[in-house]
């Protein structure tokens, strides 16, 4: 009998359990380095986020007056997250909240809330408050395609497990973003990134991008 997979390894690495005459036997299955996958998909990131914010220069500067006319306060929303092993870094977001309401620790659930501006309820919708982060990805901070970057005060009670999801650099968009759960917290989410972490390649990373962009453009 071969019981389903566990994470308890050492390292945060899955273990497969399996039975044999009444012997318990198990084997690690620790991430291993993709070099290649990595250079390619660095170099693709660097040339598809540099075309992409020169291509939407304009829209950046149309989205940063509207920001600035719709309510006082900076355009861009900077936050300290936490990315690859564990290294902090500053997330960039065009700014959805009152200047006032920034520094609340909790983000809103819906479209409603009251600290979400007019513009702001437009640019979530569209995801648009997103394109700063193209910044990060040519900074090398972030990827295209990856879990999504937490806030430290969330990482530091972190289990061994959780911590797996930091083996990687957090992602612009990734599968937990495009599932049913992306409205409930990151961390209570943790099978796509654990998922991601063993199936990561060009074709899985292209695929998620191309429903990101699906997604996107229907407004979801």
């Amino acid at each position: 009998m071969c019981l389903p997979p566990t994470w308890g390894g050492k390292d945060g690495s899955p273990v497969e359990y399996t039975e044999v005459d009444g012997q318990l036997l198990y084997s690690t299955h620790a991430l291993r380095p993709r070099y290649l996958y990595e250079a390619v998909m660095r170099t693709f990131e660097m040339v598809i986020s540099g075309v992409a914010i020169i291509l939407s220069s304009i829209l950046l500067g149309t989205i940063a007056l509207l920001i600035r006319m719709d309510s006082p306060g900076p355009i861009l929303f900077r936050q300290r997250r936490v990315g690859l092993n564990g290294r902090l870094f500053t997330i960039f977001k065009f700014r959805t909240m009152r200047a006032e309401s920034c520094g609340d620790g909790v983000s809103p659930r819906s479209a409603d809330d009251h600290r979400i501006t007019r513009t702001g309820r437009w640019l979530r919708k569209t995801s648009l408050d997103e394109l700063p982060q193209l910044f990060n990805v040519v900074a090398g901070d972030m990827a295209l395609v990856g879990p999504r970057p937490e806030m430290p005060f969330i990482v530091a009670e972190y289990t061994e497990e959780q911590r797996r999801r930091l083996a990687v650099k957090p992602g612009l968009t990734g599968l937990w973003q495009l599932s049913a759960d992306r409205s409930s917290p990151i961390h209570e989410n943790l099978h796509y990134d654990l998922y991601y972490l063993k199936e990561r390649s060009i074709s899985v990373d292209l695929a998620i991008l191309i429903h990101t962009a699906f997604f996107a453009m229907n407004g979801t």
